[in-house]
């Protein structure tokens, strides 16, 4: 039996998106933005970051339909490329509407979801407060997708901005549409009034060991650790929030790392190109422990996944299953798998 269909019958599928999540709203970027992705695919045989073309912060006031009929035209000319259907690599493309409540919402889920929503693999909705508000969401997505274009509904992705939302984060991971937790770090902190200083947006530099960073301050720590706990236990994807330090490629990588290791993120957001690879270098495995977990997988295997001794140290399931996952979380992020485990993954065409 494949590892998956033995180990992961009691778990959810928290990991099994694209590590990074790249956001763009001005038309170059997007397009820029969408070749990369196509250049970075070929590159490493799948598709290792999500490109989120924005509707809601990419918008001017008073453009908002002609950036959704632009997205809607991205999306669907993204997904006809030809040359990476020929080989057989899928691109992974969403959108972000502006929040359920903002005048502009019911123009965006017309245009776009009726517009591509065969081109897209799942919806970001910004500023959600609560379960009413996914579920108000839902309904207008699932109205707009017309007969023929999708068979299989469109993906929830969330983001938590505010305390009251961080509070009801459990209830809204739950649901069974939604796929993804985002943090919205920026909206979090000013939602505070002044409480939380401006320094909590930023990451402090590597031999700071006193400014309140959003990796220090408290109740920053706090919002991360309960949005990532909820989307664990509904085995949805936590994705972390965004470094405002363009070009602190170091900076960049460490705090990707400080969230996959220390704060159980499995997934980051992306502002600039720039951040792509940094983001995708901290969350692959290592490659001491990506042959460990080959090596604990395919023994287990050959004992039929009954307990077995691994340098005098005891595995079992559990165990098992968490090696499984760096497994995969190799293969995500392009990473090249030993060879006694390739045949669980599907050969990458380059």
């Amino acid at each position: 039996m494949h590892p998956r269909d033995v180990l992961m019958d009691a778990q959810g599928v928290a990991g099994l998106l694209p590590v990074c999540d790249h956001y763009s709203g001005v038309e170059a970027r997007m397009v820029k933005s969408l070749q990369l992705q196509a250049d970075m695919t070929q590159e490493f045989g799948v598709c290792v970051f999500d490109v989120t073309l924005d509707c809601e912060d990419g918008a001017p006031v008073g453009g908002e339909i002609f950036q959704a009929d632009l997205v809607v035209a991205l999306a669907n000319a993204a997904q006809a490329a030809p040359d990476l259907i020929a080989k057989g690599l899928s691109r992974r493309v969403g959108v972000r509407l502006h929040a359920v409540d903002h005048a502009s919402f019911a123009s965006d889920v017309d245009i776009v979801v009726g517009g591509a929503a065969h081109s897209l693999s799942y919806i970001m909705i910004p500023k959600v407060e609560s379960l009413a508000d996914v579920e108000h969401a839902l309904a207008a997505v699932d109205a707009a997708v017309r007969p023929g274009q999708r068979s299989i509904p469109l993906p929830l992705h969330v983001l938590i901005e505010s305390p009251a939302a961080v509070h009801r984060a459990f209830e809204i991971a739950a649901h069974p549409r939604v796929e993804s937790l985002s943090f919205g770090l920026m909206d979090f902190v000013s939602a505070h009034a002044g409480a939380i200083p401006h320094t909590a947006m930023g990451l402090r530099d590597a031999g700071d060991a006193s400014t309140l960073d959003q990796f220090h301050h408290p109740l920053v720590v706090r919002a991360k650790l309960d949005i990532a706990s909820a989307c664990h236990a509904s085995g949805k994807v936590p994705s972390h929030c965004v470094v405002t330090e363009l070009r602190d490629e170091a900076g960049i990588e460490r705090a990707a790392k400080r969230a996959a290791t220390a704060f159980g993120y499995t997934r980051m957001w992306s502002i600039h190109p720039g951040q792509i690879r940094p983001i995708l270098h901290a969350f692959t495995p290592s490659r001491s422990e990506l042959e460990l977990a080959a090596r604990i997988v395919q023994q287990a295997q050959s004992e039929e996944w009954a307990p077995i001794s691994v340098d005098g140290k005891l595995h079992d399931r559990a165990s098992f299953r968490y090696f499984w996952q760096v497994l995969e979380r190799a293969h995500q992020t392009g990473c090249k798998l030993p060879q006694s485990v390739q045949g669980f993954f599907p050969a990458r065409i380059h």
